[in-house]
C-alpha cells in the first residue's frame, strides 16, 4: 500500500502537469439521477457536437476518483467539486478545439510515439507515478512492464480483495496515465506547431538585449489629469458613440450574463444558543471525569467534530487550542469546560496516554482468507508456525497471490482520520510489535501475519479524547430568522419594493452586475443552485422565492435588475468607461497644449498642481513606476529609451497625467550579448503566444454551456 501512499504524496503536482488531459481513469460511478430542465439531457456543445448530462457526469465522478486518490482524501467538498466540474469542462472544451485543429493539420500520436515517451521515461507525468527506482527516484519503465504483466495475469478468485482493489486501481490509474500523455502530447504538438511560425531573428534578439539592459536615470515634472475637475471637461454622446464602434469589439461577450441583486441572511447564533453549548460541554466534561474506557464511543456520542481513535498521535494532529494546553494537563486529567474563538466553540479534553512511538514503520504481511473462519484459523496457524520454523516469507506469500514486500507506511496515513476498532487494532499493532518478530492478527473474517522490519523517527504522542462542540443556532433562532425573512419576502414582490424596503427592515440589498451561469454559487453561498436556475430563467424586475442555502445556514432571495444577452454589450453598459477614457485624452490635450514650447521642467513645475520626481534604472522592456502619480507608465520606458543624455522629451500622456522627462544619464547593464541567449528567450516568449491560440481558438468557436441546468 505503499505505492499508493507515493501516488498520494504526489498528488498536487500530477493534478498541475496534467493540464489539458484532465480525463478519466476509473471505470466511474453508476449514473446519478439528472433532474432535467424543459426535457434537455445535454450540458453543453462545441461547435455544434453536444455534451450529454451522462457523459459529463462521468467524467465528473473519474476526475473526481483520481483527485481523492492522488490526495488521499475520501470525499470532496462542495468547492472542490465545482473546481473539479469546471476543470472536466475546460479540458473537455480544450481537447475538442485541439483535436479538429489537429485533424485538420494530419497531426495524431501514433502508439509508437507514446512508447518512445515512456521508454524515455523523463515527461513530468511518468515522474509522479509509483513505477519509480527506489534508489534514483526515475521512472523505471521494468518495473512498468512488470506491473502490466502481473496485472494481466491477475487471478481474483486467489488473491483477498484487499489485493484485488490495489492492483485494479493501480490499473486503472496506469490507463488515466496513458490516455492523459497521448491527449497532452496532441496538444503540445499544436502549440510547437504554431510556436515553430513565430521565428527570432538577430535583430530582433539584439532589440530585446537593448530594451533589457539599457537603462535611464532620469528628472522628471508632470501635471496629473486629477488637476482638472471632471465637472470642466464635457463629453458629448456622439464622442462616445464614435469611441464605442472604434472599441466595438473589445465589447463582444461569449455567453449572457445578468446584473442581480440579492439579500443573503446569514442565521447566527442567539446568545441563549451558546449558554447551552456551554451547557452541554459542561455536562459532558464531567461525564468525562468518570469514564475510563471506550472514549471512541463516548466521544461520538458527544457529536465532538473531533474524532476519537484508539492510537497515539502527534500533537500536531490535535486541534490548535488543544495543543496549546498539552503541557499543562496530567495524564487522565480533564481539561475545561473552556472557548476557543478561533473556531466559535466551547470545548474539554482528558489525556488518556502519552508514549513514544515511531512516524514511520516498515512492514510486511500476508493476508489469509479461507472459506470459513475455522479454515482461515487453521491456515493461519500454519503460515505462522511455518515462518517461525525459518520458511522464506516472500515465498510464502506469492504462494498465496501476494508479493510479501517489505513497505514503508508513515503515521499522517492515520493520524486524524476516524479509524473503527479493527483499524485501529491493527495500527497499534505496527507501532508495538518489536522489529523483526512475528504477530498473528484476527481482523473481522481475515488473518494477517505481519512482520515489522524497521522503526524511524520516534516521538512523543499522545491519545486524548476532545470534547469540541461549535456554538451553533437553534432550532427556534432559525425558525425566527426565517418566519421574520419569509413575511418580508411575501409583502415585496418587486426589485422596486426590495430597493424602497430593505433597509427599513434591516436588509442589505446587493448588487451583482455581469453575473454568470458558469459561477456555481450566487453571492459566494454554498448550495444555490436553484437560485441560479432562477435567476436565469427570470424576467427583469422579477423577485425569486425564498431560498434556504449555505451550510443550512443561509436564507436568501434574489432579483434580476437587466439580462446582458450573448454579442456585443450595449453602448449604456460601458458608456461610463469610455467618457472616463474621453475626458482622460481632453485633459491630456489641455495640459499638453499648456506645455507647448516649454524648454525646461521648471516651466512644468511652475504649473498648478505639478508634481516632479527623479526615476533610476528604466528600460524599454518594462514599464516605469512613478511614485508620486501612483501609477505603471510603459510610455515613459519608449521615450526614454530614444531620449539622449541631457535632453528634454516632448510632452508625453501617460495613463495618470502628462509628463515631461530629462534624463541626465545613460548606462548599460555588465551582462555582453548573447545573440543564441536571446533567441532562446524570444522563442519561449513565443511559446507564451501559443498557450494564447487555446483562448483564440475558444472565442471563435461556438461554445455552449448551460451545466447549471444540471449540476
Amino acid at each position: 500500500m505503499a505505492t499508493l501512499q507515493t501516488i498520494r504524496s504526489k498528488g498536487p503536482l500530477l493534478v498541475i502537469v496534467i493540464g489539458l488531459a484532465l480525463f478519466a481513469f476509473i471505470a466511474g460511478d453508476a449514473w446519478k439521477i439528472l433532474q432535467p430542465h424543459q426535457g434537455k439531457q445535454d450540458v453543453g456543445e462545441v461547435n455544434g457536437e453536444t455534451l450529454s448530462a451522462q457523459d459529463y457526469q462521468k467524467m465528473v465522478d473519474e476526475l473526481s476518483e483520481v483527485i481523492k486518490l492522488t490526495n488521499g482524501l475520501n470525499s470532496l467538498n462542495e468547492d472542490q467539486l465545482s473546481n473539479v466540474k469546471d476543470q472536466v469542462w475546460q479540458s473537455y472544451v480544450n481537447n475538442k478545439l485541439i483535436a479538429a485543429e489537429a485533424e485538420k493539420l494530419g497531426l495524431t500520436v501514433t502508439d509508437a510515439e507514446l512508447q518512445a515517451i515512456i521508454d524515455q521515461g523523463t515527461h513530468p507525468m511518468l515522474m509522479q507515478t509509483p513505477f519509480r527506482n527506489p534508489q534514483t527516484g526515475a521512472f523505471d519503465k521494468d518495473m512498468l512492464k512488470k506491473f502490466l504483466v502481473d496485472y494481466a495475469n491477475l487471478n481474483n478468485s486467489q488473491m483477498p480483495a484487499q489485493y484485488v482493489e490495489y492492483y485494479q486501481t493501480l490499473g486503472n490509474f496506469w490507463k488515466f496515465i496513458e490516455k492523459s500523455l497521448r491527449q497532452s502530447t496532441l496538444a503540445e504538438k499544436y502549440q510547437n506547431l504554431i510556436m515553430r511560425s513565430l521565428i527570432s531573428n538577430p535583430v530582433a534578439a539584439e532589440d530585446a538585449f537593448k530594451g533589457r539592459t539599457e537603462q535611464s536615470d532620469m528628472l522628471l515634472a508632470a501635471v496629473p489629469y486629477s488637476s482638472i475637475a471632471d465637472s470642466t471637461v464635457q463629453v458629448s454622446d456622439d464622442e462616445i458613440r464614435k469611441l464605442y464602434d472604434t472599441r466595438k469589439e473589445q465589447f463582444k461577450q461569449l455567453a449572457e450574463t445578468r446584473n442581480i441583486r440579492y439579500i443573503d441572511v446569514r442565521v447566527v447564533p442567539s446568545d441563549a444558543d451558546r449558554q447551552a453549548v456551554l451547557k452541554e460541554v459542561t455536562d459532558y466534561s464531567n461525564q468525562l471525569v468518570n469514564t475510563s474506557d471506550d472514549f471512541a464511543t463516548f466521544v461520538r456520542s458527544t457529536g465532538s467534530v473531533v474524532n476519537y481513535a484508539d492510537v497515539p498521535v502527534n500533537k500536531t494532529v490535535l486541534p490548535q487550542d488543544v495543543t496549546a494546553r498539552l503541557d499543562s494537563v496530567a495524564i487522565n486529567e480533564v481539561y475545561g469546560p473552556y472557548y476557543n474563538q478561533a473556531d466559535d466553540s466551547y470545548n474539554a479534553f482528558k489525556i488518556i496516554a502519552k508514549t513514544t512511538a515511531p512516524d514511520s514503520i516498515q512492514f510486511r504481511q500476508i493476508q489469509v482468507y479461507a472459506n470459513t473462519e475455522d479454515a482461515t484459523k487453521t491456515l493461519a496457524d500454519s503460515i505462522f508456525t511455518a515462518l517461525k520454523g525459518g520458511a522464506d516469507f516472500a515465498e510464502l506469500a506469492q504462494k498465496y497471490g501476494q508479493t510479501g514486500e517489505a513497505n514503508w507506511i508513515s503515521a499522517a496515513s492515520w493520524e486524524g482520520a476516524e479509524l473503527d476498532a479493527e483499524n485501529a487494532k491493527y495500527i497499534n499493532a505496527l507501532i508495538s510489535q518489536p522489529v523483526n518478530e512475528l504477530a498473528s492478527l484476527n481482523l473481522g473474517q481475515a488473518t494477517v501475519i505481519l512482520q515489522v522490519m524497521n522503526k524511524k523517527a520516534m516521538k512523543d504522542k499522545y491519545k486524548v479524547a476532545v470534547v469540541k462542540l461549535p456554538v451553533e443556532f437553534s432550532k427556534e433562532t432559525y425558525n425566527d430568522a426565517y418566519n421574520k425573512f419569509s413575511q418580508f419576502v411575501a409583502q415585496n414582490t418587486t426589485l422596486e419594493d426590495l430597493k424602497k424596503n430593505a433597509e427599513e427592515s434591516g436588509y442589505t440589498l446587493i448588487p451583482r452586475t455581469d453575473f454568470s451561469s458558469d459561477e456555481h454559487y450566487v453571492g459566494g453561498v454554498h448550495s444555490t443552485r436553484e437560485a441560479l436556475k432562477w435567476v436565469f430563467a427570470a424576467k427583469v424586475g422579477e423577485v425569486s422565492p425564498l431560498y434556504e442555502c449555505g451550510d443550512n445556514d443561509h436564507l436568501m432571495v434574489v432579483s434580476v435588475e437587466k439580462i446582458n444577452p450573448k454579442g456585443y454589450r450595449d453602448i449604456n453598459s460601458v458608456a461610463d468607461m469610455l467618457r472616463a477614457e474621453i475626458r482622460r485624452d481632453k485633459k491630456a490635450e489641455k495640459i499638453m497644449a499648456q506645455m507647448n514650447g516649454f524648454n525646461s521642467l521648471d516651466q512644468v513645475k511652475g504649473m498648478t498642481d505639478a508634481v516632479s520626481d527623479s526615476v533610476k534604472h528604466v528600460t524599454f522592456s518594462a514599464p516605469a513606476y512613478i511614485a508620486v502619480t501612483r501609477a505603471s507608465e510603459p510610455v515613459i520606458g519608449a521615450v526614454a529609451e530614444k531620449t539622449a543624455a541631457g535632453k528634454l522629451s516632448a510632452p508625453i500622456k501617460g495613463n495618470a497625467g502628462v509628463y515631461m522627462i530629462q534624463v541626465y544619464n545613460k548606462d548599460k547593464s555588465a551582462e555582453e550579448f548573447n545573440a543564441k541567449t536571446e533567441e532562446s528567450n524570444l522563442t519561449n516568449m513565443a511559446a507564451r503566444y501559443a498557450s494564447q491560440c487555446i483562448y483564440d481558438l475558444r472565442t471563435k468557436a461556438e461554445v455552449v454551456d448551460q451545466r447549471y441546468l444540471f449540476f
